[in-house]
């Protein structure tokens, strides 16, 4: 095997920085660090292509390189979640969280190997122009294969909204898309024989338009807030502030006490629409003790409620009786609803969950991760994504890591829900770049299904996201508080809400049929059925 030059592995460690940089570290991203998503791929596209062709085992290496730095940079808040929950020394966290960027930089060196397969059969500058396609398509199989499209490109621009106006017709992977193109225009500089400022021009020009263009359209959303959707109803939601673990963590006695303060502050909450009587009142999944079926937890919600004169969506630990487990019930992580009488109407029981978080995989391999897994993990997974129609209105309930998945937030919509509601627990992260990465992809499914979000979380960030992804109102973080925000129902059905992925899986189809007609031509060649002077696709430049 030929050694990998300096050069490309200093290009590859590069692009991996770039591509941390341009999403949260440890509060919202500036505007200078998202603007290098225009840059990020470049080098390592560079470092991929120039030149002789590597082999496919080189190819891999400086794609897990890359992958490597990028999940070890963006999810850092892993070490810290192990070592402060998971009763782990920092050395055994920095552990985990090597072990899990070696896992998922695979995804990084999934692509690099597609784009060593394409060149086998196609010139650099051909491979170069297919490359957003192979991106997206990585970018799909991490959602589909191991259930982690954790920070997907076109998030970094969740604040562009000229760009984002994609999002309701081909999704985050339509940006993505976008994006890669961008990317690889400017590449060409330095890729192909046929090198030139032509395509890179055109790149780079496309990048500033849809950049400045963005400024511009975001500027004049300020100074004009009558173009932004209006907000007609209220909403409250309560941010209990409550800790994970330590002296400060409820504890069983504490229930009665707690849930009472809980609903005396939703029923007094700040904020500016607070003289508006609510249509809903939502509380946080939380680290509190509260189950559906402690009668206390049903009369104090319910008592609430009907005070209010509005219903509730409350996270809690739903509990059914299961004469067929071992424990004889079921316990899953769900949002409980109330109706305006006060009574109890049942519960939306998280169907994706987290691995090692809410279960654990293999348990007899994993037991190390007891103190992280031992909080939450025996839950079930639910099996439907139901609406809640408390009041005539469909609200699409959906639970923490369930908001990564653009394809089943969309189920949500498709089901009839007028409004999403996003309850999660991000205390688990601090103050780190989780709480604001996870904020941005909620964001990106409001975008994707035009549909306000109310996003009720347990330490922040709170607030009211409007249909083109902005943030409209919040709670200010660490503090327990309930604020009324304003929200509105909408019955508009994206081209994404309706087909999904359907944009995702035509890039993947572009590089199957890529490699399956590159491969055909390379077989035609080497047996003869193609004439002498033809030129094999590999040739073209």
């Amino acid at each position: 095997m030929q050694a990998v030059s300096g050069k490309r592995w200093a290009l590859t460690l590069v692009s991996g920085v770039l591509q941390v940089l341009i999403f949260p570290m440890a509060g919202p991203v500036p505007a200078w660090r998202a603007v290098l998503c225009w840059l990020a791929l470049i080098p390592l596209l560079v470092a991929l292509l120039e030149a002789k062709p590597l082999r496919t085992r080189e190819f891999a290496l400086l794609g897990y390189a890359c992958g490597i730095l990028w999940y070890l940079g963006s999810c850092y808040w892993v070490m810290p979640t192990m070592y402060l929950y998971g009763g782990m020394s920092k050395p055994a966290g920095f552990g985990i969280l090597l072990l899990f960027a070696l896992y998922l930089g695979l995804y990084h060196a999934l692509f690099a190997i597609l784009i060593g397969l394409l060149r086998r059969f196609w010139s650099a500058g051909y491979v170069l122009l297919a490359s957003p396609f192979v991106w997206v398509a990585v970018e799909l199989a991490r959602a589909r294969v191991t259930s982690f499209p954790w920070d997907q490109l076109g998030v970094a621009q969740v604040d562009n909204p000229l760009l984002t106006l994609l999002g309701p017709w081909g999704g985050v992977y339509a940006m993505s898309f976008v994006i890669a193109v961008v990317n690889a225009l400017v590449a060409s500089r330095w890729v192909g024989e046929r090198r030139s400022w032509r395509l890179a021009g055109v790149g780079l020009s496309t990048a500033v338009v849809l950049q400045i263009g963005g400024w511009a359209k975001d500027s004049s959303n300020l100074h004009n807030p009558e173009s932004l959707p209006q907000a007609r109803h209220t909403a409250v939601l309560l941010q209990g502030n409550l800790s994970e673990s330590g002296p400060d963590a409820p504890r069983n006695e504490d229930v009665s006490a707690l849930l009472a303060a809980f609903a005396r502050q939703s029923l007094q909450p700040q904020g500016s629409a607070r003289s508006i009587p609510p249509q809903i009142i939502v509380w946080p999944e939380s680290p509190a003790p509260f189950t559906t079926n402690d009668p206390q937890f049903r009369q104090i919600i319910g008592e609430m409620t009907k005070t209010a004169g509005s219903a509730a969506i409350i996270g809690a630990e739903g509990v059914e009786l299961d004469s067929g487990s071992s424990s004889g019930y079921k316990a899953y992580n769900s949002a409980a609803l109330f109706a305006t009488d006060g009574s109890y109407r049942g519960h939306y029981d998280k169907v994706h969950l987290v691995p090692f978080g809410e279960y654990l995989p293999f348990p007899s391999l994993f037991q190390f991760a007891g103190g992280l897994v031992a909080e939450v993990g025996r839950s079930d997974p639910g099996h439907f994504r139901t609406v809640f129609r408390p009041d005539g209105h469909g609200y699409g309930t959906f639970i923490c890591y369930e908001s990564i998945f653009a394809d089943e937030v969309r189920q949500f919509v498709k089901g009839g829900a007028e409004v999403l509601v996003n309850i999660s627990n991000d205390g688990w992260y601090g103050d780190s770049s989780a709480p604001w990465q996870h904020l941005n992809m909620a964001r990106m499914r409001a975008i994707e299904n035009r549909r306000w979000l109310l996003r009720d979380t347990n330490t922040g960030v709170t607030g009211a996201i409007d249909p083109y992804g902005h943030l409209r109102e919040q709670a200010p973080r660490h503090i327990r508080t309930a604020v009324a925000v304003g929200f509105d129902y909408a019955d508009e059905m994206t081209f994404y809400t309706r087909f999904g992925d359907v944009f995702a899986y035509g890039c993947s189809l572009v590089v199957i049929t890529l490699l399956g007609y590159g491969a055909l031509r390379v077989k035609q060649t080497n047996s003869g059925a193609i004439p002498s002077g033809a030129t094999a696709p590999g040739a073209l430049e």
